[in-house]
């Protein structure tokens, strides 16, 4: 979706420069390309070096380049790119922009552009809710400026409301919004007047991805392995990591989802936003999902084992010398994806599944599909050699009733996003009433 956008990234001072980071590796890896502007006061939280190394081109800071403005830099820099991002949004540059100052290389960019301008506000709770700064973003919005956030949360000045700044993924799906054209100029908020007021929602972006696209569903995503007992000691399991199915529910959530994780034992952190329900065994997980119904969106990314013992022993099993192993009936688990996709008045609006693969990987899930009636499948090949399981990355394919669609190879947290923004899309485009 970002393929050859250039964007200019315009960071003011502010802690929440640190963030960037993230960010510009974010829209790296969606083909966009970054350039930096850093001010003064961003420099003294994040250096040039680090933003060079990760946007791979130069860090422009001063106005009075001799260099660069014998090439008319600031002109240049602000006509090349096809969106002007600033984040963090210091409380001064907000003030800077609204009064039409140029005084350093940052604000003179701003005022010389024809271009888009999204902005991603960062500063302590009562300079965002000053009249003076609530002018100022009124002001700017009437000019057409979007903005994306802030947020609601702990501040580094140990208060809490809002004023933080959006995280790196919201302020992508803001850049990709604009592209797509569902990024228009919010109305201003009311201004809160009053010494006592700390604590407020947090504002919302402008457009559909602005209020979130996903806010009024509701998404069950499976993740890990599921262990199923020989005794108390012993199990049946595998190898999934979980990190892409907690990826999963994090991109669900991040775009606005209220999201349920069913997720066996996994050494991988939760993400934020979500309801966590740790479950052991494929039995336990499938009751997990049909207590967390109605939902429109089901994931099902866990790795459940396909059979379980037919009577887990109460003791240990012992090994007797010379002795033969105790014999294990192994019968079926059951099939979750099939449970939850069978037609019914609580089958979800869209159900995907996985498929685990080590061979003919596009035609077993395209079989799986039709035989378990999901909607769509994500294919990938788990055999060693790939590094999938317990890896960071992931090779794909998504299998839906119009075709196999190949993704190239992708951090999982990239896999899991643009996941995300297919059934963002889906959701747009079905008219499908939110589960209630």
């Amino acid at each position: 979706m970002l393929t050859g956008k250039r964007i200019l990234l315009i960071l003011s001072g502010g802690i929440a420069a640190f963030k960037c980071h993230d960010l510009i590796r974010r829209l790296r890896e969606r083909g966009a390309s970054v350039r930096c502007v850093l001010t003064p006061a961003a420099a003294r939280f994040v250096t040039p070096l680090s933003l060079q190394a990760l946007s791979e081109d130069k860090v422009y800071s001063d106005l009075f380049s001799l260099t660069d403005e014998s090439e008319m830099g600031h002109i240049n820099l602000s006509r090349e790119a096809d969106l002007l991002v600033v984040a963090p949004a210091s409380a001064n540059i907000l003030a800077r922009m609204a009064q039409g100052l140029a005084d350093d290389l940052a604000t003179t960019v701003l005022l010389a552009t024809d271009k888009a301008v999204l902005v991603a506000p960062a500063m302590n709770v009562r300079m965002w809710l000053h009249p003076a700064t609530r002018a100022n973003v009124a002001t700017l919005r009437s000019r057409g400026v979007a903005f994306v956030g802030p947020n609601e949360g702990a501040m580094a000045c140990n208060e809490f409301g809002p004023g933080r700044m959006s995280e790196p993924l919201e302020i992508v799906a803001a850049i990709e919004a604009y592209f797509t054209g569902r990024l228009p100029a919010a109305e201003p908020p009311p201004l809160i007047s009053g010494p006592s007021v700390i604590r407020m929602p947090p504002e919302p972006m402008g457009g559909a991805i602005a209020h979130r696209p996903l806010m009024s569903r509701r998404a069950i995503v499976t993740s890990g392995p599921t262990r199923e007992a020989i005794d108390p000691v012993r199990y049946i399991s595998n190898h999934s990591s979980g990190k892409q199915g907690h990826a999963i529910a994090g991109a669900l959530a991040a775009l606005g989802a209220e999201v349920t994780l069913v997720t066996g034992p996994v050494g991988v952190a939760d993400p934020a936003g979500v309801k966590v329900v740790r479950v052991e065994s494929a039995d336990d997980m499938l009751a997990a999902c049909r207590a967390a119904l109605p939902a429109d969106i089901v994931v099902c990314a866990a790795a459940v084992a396909d059979w379980k013992v037919r009577n887990a022993a109460n003791g240990k099993l012992k090994k007797v010398p010379g002795a033969a192993p105790p014999a294990l009936e192994l019968v079926p688990n059951p099939d979750i994806l099939a449970s939850l996709a069978a037609s019914g008045p609580q089958r979800p609006a869209l159900v995907v599944g996985f498929a685990a693969e080590t061979e003919n990987v596009v035609a077993n899930a395209v079989a799986k599909r039709e035989r378990k009636g999901c909607d769509w499948i994500v294919a990938n090949d788990v055999s060693p050699a790939t590094g999938t399981f317990g890896g960071d990355r992931n090779t794909v394919h998504l299998v839906t009733a119009s075709g196999v669609e190949a993704w190239p190879t992708l951090a999982k947290d990239a896999v899991a996003e643009e996941l995300a923004r297919r059934v963002v899309r889906h959701f747009g485009t079905s008219g499908v009433v939110a589960a209630s």
